[in-house]
């Protein structure tokens, strides 16, 4: 009785005013409630897909050089446990690279990326190192020709492995304990979370070891050229045998410095002058060729090697090729 003698000082009926109400009611609560926004789409960088299939092609290569190397009891000698070394930091390598594009794009955080370009610096380091230590090995073994196979040469292998995995764990460990630019993003390099001293201090690393490879090359150069003219002498060999088998150690030795240099020195200098100012395009654009130092370090150093290529043989085919088993080493096959 006293509902209905309520007055509806509106003057609209009743039925309009509930519904009004109800309108007000449901506009005040979708208010409060945020709004569900899309999930933004994922977009691929396709300088990242190019890494890690760059990274995909050096593991899958490198994975060869090792199962070859570590199934093989008559491949440990220095020069195979340097080449071992080599393999082994370019897989590691390949394996970072991928794990850095599966974390970027599907597990993003601080601790992932720390992990992933440590093991990336760690890895690189690793290869460079073992690079001049090949070379060290090679000059070592012109050199010393009469005293290098003995145990004293396979002692100074296992020190310079100790030491030059020793060092890249290092400078790996460094942005994972602390040395890095997430927490001051004006101090980051070209490649984040490095920092610009730490990018520094390896890409002057990186000209320190070049120039020592190029003194030892050349003087491998010179024992080549001076080997072969004494060859040439005892067999009474023709000058022009002479110039061609002096020319191809030459030339071989050009390609091997070469491709390292092209590879690496790119990016080696642009570290050094450039910050995460810079367009990252430049970044990718000088990172990606010294990535394929690692896909063609197999090719010069494992695949060109006659007993590497003998166990490959025997892996794929159960036999040894007439022309390889009869192949005999030349001065040039440095």
């Amino acid at each position: 009785m006293n509902e209905d003698l309520k007055v509806n000082l509106s003057g609209l009926p009743r039925d309009d005013l509930d519904a009004a109400a109800a309108e007000n009611i449901s506009a005040a609560v979708s208010s409060r409630v945020p709004a569900v926004k899309p999930e933004p789409e994922l977009v691929v960088n396709p300088w990242d897909i190019v890494l890690c299939t760059s990274g995909t092609l050096i593991s899958c290569e490198n994975a060869i050089v090792v199962l070859i190397i570590f199934h093989n009891p008559s491949l440990r000698a220095p020069m195979f446990l340097l080449i071992g070394s080599l393999a082994l930091a370019d897989l590691l390598a390949g394996i970072g690279l991928i794990i850095n594009f599966v974390f970027a794009y599907l597990l993003q955080s601080e601790a992932t990326k720390l992990v992933t370009i440590g093991l990336i610096v760690a890895s690189f380091s690793a290869s460079v190192c073992s690079l001049l230590a090949i070379t060290v090995d090679r000059y070592l073994s012109l050199y010393y020709a009469l005293t290098y196979h003995s145990e004293r040469t396979v002692t100074f292998t296992y020190v310079m492995l100790v030491m030059l995995w020793g060092t890249s764990i290092c400078l790996g460990l460094l942005p994972v304990m602390g040395w890095n630019c997430l927490r001051d993003e004006s101090t980051c390099s070209v490649v984040r979370p490095l920092t610009k001293n730490n990018a520094a201090i390896l890409s002057v690393s990186f000209l320190f070891m070049f120039a020592l490879m190029l003194q030892l090359y050349i003087q491998i150069c010179k024992i080549v050229m001076r080997h072969a003219h004494q060859i040439a002498l005892q067999h009474h060999f023709l000058a022009t045998s002479h110039y061609v088998t002096t020319r191809k150690g030459v030339s071989t030795l050009a390609i091997i410095l070469g491709t390292f240099a092209a590879c690496w020195m790119p990016f080696t200098l642009y570290s050094l002058i450039a910050d995460y100012t810079y367009p990252s395009i430049y970044t990718y654009a000088t990172l990606l060729p010294a990535t394929y130092n690692s896909i063609i370090n197999p090719v010069i150093y494992a695949f060109r090697n006659q007993e590497i290529q003998k166990a490959l043989c025997l892996i794929c085919c159960g036999c040894i090729p007439s022309s390889l088993a009869q192949r005999a080493r030349s001065p040039s096959d440095v």
